[in-house]
């Protein structure tokens, strides 16, 4: 038998690095939407179901171009991808801020979803083949970019909106990181044979699956349907955060927690940011000893407890502040454990382009977050919504131990039938 191939040397971990940065830099496109959706409002009188279209359409073609994206990473590398994509996230909230109809504001919304696909595609995608040891870990380290990305700009964010304007808040931030992508871009490449270990903790794919015949099994559609679940009620609470604290009339209240006073929202929208990103590397690592279904029955259940429990007692400006956070702790890590299941059910081979087909659902349970807007409108209140999100979540968490884990037995090689990690 020969020798197990090491990685190079810090290599596989600088390449990790920087495309944790730059799905930091075009976190905000969609974490800090929340903050431009009452100034846009107030300033051109335009319906909150309306605005929130944009966010769709951003997060529809983020998610449903990211296929045709991991098919340019697969055949040319991540470079020339990111790189495009970079520039594309700096043109879309320049034209934000000079967007004076929903038309305009639509345009912007799709071509920034574009270029955040394209870096979000590259970035999950390189690490899932320079880490096919670790694909939880890394995909959740490199998930954690996107979803704990924005949390240091929440505060400059807002200061900027309340003393320049939204407007100049989505040209500085939208050009300062594009920039950064395009320089990172250009660091970025693809493993070389013998640059990463070909051995797994957990079990692996029998052999690698084009996209095409991806498609056509039915346990790619298990994933994808449980995919739509659980990123339906998140995407509600993210582009819905600032409204729902407005409507339970806390936004502003102060709350003091672990030595700091801060408004509602501003505390909630930081500290969601933060476990948000946090809980994908630390979900993703989890999963690589425990299993993925052990671990998605885990999480998706305390996400439906949490969103139950957020309609329950959030009007509280502390509970608020706390569930919202047990809600994204719990929410983010589907980010890591769907990339990593599906590259351990379908290879490495075409792992951009396949990872990306299964991140579409996210796009699919954008369409619905417009929705959320309408049922509380006819209902009165979020109660309604919540439930619905909380009752899909719990589904999806008996889904996975009843439904994906003795599918997806017959893909894969159980980890024990594969040769032992080395050392690094």
């Amino acid at each position: 038998m020969s020798a197990t191939p090491q990685p190079v040397k810090g290599g596989r971990w600088l390449q990790l690095a920087f495309g944790v940065v730059c799905m930091c830099m075009i976190a905000n496109m969609q974490y800090g939407w929340t903050f431009f959706v009452n100034p846009m409002q107030e300033k051109h009188g335009w319906d909150r179901a309306a605005i929130q279209i944009a966010f769709t359409l951003f997060v529809v073609t983020e998610t449903w171009l990211v296929p045709i994206e991991g098919w340019f990473v697969d055949k040319y590398g991540p470079r020339v991808v990111a790189l495009f994509g970079g520039l594309l996230c700096a043109v879309a909230w320049v034209l934000n801020s000079y967007a004076t109809s929903l038309t305009m504001l639509y345009v912007a919304a799709a071509i920034g979803g574009t270029g955040a696909g394209a870096v979000y595609g590259t970035c999950v995608g390189n690490s899932l083949k320079w880490f096919p040891d670790r694909r939880g870990l890394a995909a959740g380290i490199t998930a954690m970019g996107f979803g704990a990305g924005s949390a240091l700009t929440v505060v400059p964010i807002q200061a900027m909106i309340k003393s320049q304007g939204y407007e100049a808040a989505f040209f500085w931030f939208g050009i300062g990181q594009g920039v950064i992508v395009m320089l990172l871009a250009l660091f970025l490449k693809a493993p070389a044979k013998g640059d990463v270990p070909a051995v797994a903790r957990v079990s692996q794919s029998k052999r690698d699956f084009k996209p095409g015949e991806m498609v056509r099994t039915p346990i790619f559609w298990v994933m994808y349907a449980m995919f739509v679940m659980m990123a339906a009620g998140g995407l509600m609470a993210t582009a819905q955060l600032g409204p729902i604290a407005k409507d339970f009339k806390i936004a502003d209240v102060p709350v003091s927690l672990l030595g700091l006073t801060l408004p509602a929202l501003t505390f909630a929208a930081t500290l969601d940011r933060v476990l948000n990103g946090v809980t994908r590397p630390f979900f993703g690592w989890i999963s690589d000893h425990i299993g993925r279904e052990n671990t998605m029955f885990l999480a998706f259940a305390i996400e439906g407890v949490g969103i139950y429990a957020l309609s329950a007692f959030g009007q509280d400006p502390i509970a608020f502040v706390l569930l919202t956070g047990l809600v994204f702790f719990a929410w983010g890590e589907i980010y890591s454990l769907f990339p990593a299941t599906c590259g351990d059910t379908f290879g490495s081979k075409y792992a951009a382009t396949n990872a990306g087909l299964l991140y579409t659902a996210k796009g699919t349970a954008a369409l619905i977050v417009p929705f959320t807007s309408i049922l509380t409108t006819m209902t009165g209140s979020w109660h309604a919504v919540f439930l619905v999100a909380a009752g899909l979540n719990i589904l999806a968490a008996f889904m996975a131990l009843f439904v994906l884990k003795p599918m997806r037995a017959a893909y894969v090689k159980p980890a024990t039938e594969l040769h032992p990690v080395p050392a690094e």
